[in-house]
């Protein structure tokens, strides 16, 4: 029985070590920054020697000022794909990060969507089954501002948030400052690239991915990215659709990250997907 509390014991300190010592790399990290637009700037560093969570990562921010001239908004199609750039290019975007999940292959959302007032997607659900965690969560823009609201339980829960554009996602990460608890499947806790939306305490909007499935970047679990939300000062933070679908894209230089489809470490390997997040101005 010493011998399990002493093991118990050994095991709690060393993760709290270690989470000390990630926080401590995290916040000296050196960030390459670079103006994008009046409020929206590029953030980018980039883990070289294993040194976060034990690993290689390469992470890409793009923080906005909500204000009057940066408004958020959804584009989607129901059926047809399109890469991020091609969305973004198409709706004169300073900026765009992909979206929800979608259905890989005939298109479409698989999660609820609603743009300019109207319902495009309906949830997809699995026969007898209960709502998928990424459709537990949503983001909402109501005059272009966005927030991140929790499902409440109810069935029409997503059709009475007010906001004129709505994307169930999920799942939910960090809420009022506080973790939201996470299970073991292995989507949660396997490395893989990943795309997030961040709300810090001054409402600034954070578009967030990180590279995978590279010997330059290892990806992060769903526990990993909830642990660098806080040390990002997000109150708030949700995941998107990852993997190869992880795109972030600027209007000057296109994509910023390295998509991991094609498996070579470069900007060019986008996805096509079935809808993202767009900021103009």
């Amino acid at each position: 029985m010493r011998l399990v509390t002493l093991i118990t014991f050994l095991i709690f300190n060393f993760s709290f070590v270690s989470a000390q010592s990630d926080s401590i790399i995290f916040k000296k990290i050196n960030w390459t920054k670079r103006r994008l637009a009046p409020g929206v700037v590029l953030k980018q560093a980039w883990f070289k020697e294993k040194n976060l969570f034990g690993s290689s990562q390469f992470i890409s921010i793009i923080e906005v000022k909500q204000r009057k001239r940066n408004r958020f908004s959804l584009a989607y199609e129901l059926q047809q794909k399109k890469t991020t750039s091609e969305f973004a290019t198409e709706k004169h975007a300073v900026a765009a990060i992909n979206g929800t999940f979608f259905d890989v292959k005939n298109g479409g959302s698989v999660d609820f969507i609603k743009s300019e007032g109207k319902i495009i997607n309906e949830n997809r659900l699995l026969a007898g089954a209960s709502r998928a965690r990424h459709q537990q969560a949503a983001l909402v823009i109501k005059n272009g501002r966005m927030r991140i609201e929790k499902w409440d339980g109810s069935a029409d829960w997503e059709k009475q948030l007010d906001g004129e554009e709505v994307m169930l996602t999920g799942p939910l990460l960090v809420q009022q400052s506080r973790e939201v608890s996470l299970d073991t499947a292995g989507f949660n806790v396997l490395r893989h690239p990943r795309s997030a939306i961040g709300l810090k305490k001054d409402n600034r909007i954070l578009l967030i991915t990180i590279d995978g499935r590279n010997q330059n970047s290892a990806g992060m679990s769903l526990f990993e990215l909830r642990k660098i939300l806080p040390w990002l000062e997000c109150k708030d933070g949700i995941n998107l659709d990852g993997g190869g679908s992880t795109t972030l894209w600027e209007h000057r230089d296109g994509v910023v990250n390295h998509p991991s489809d094609g498996g070579k470490w470069s900007n060019e390997n986008q996805r096509k997907v079935a809808n993202v997040i767009l900021l103009n101005r």
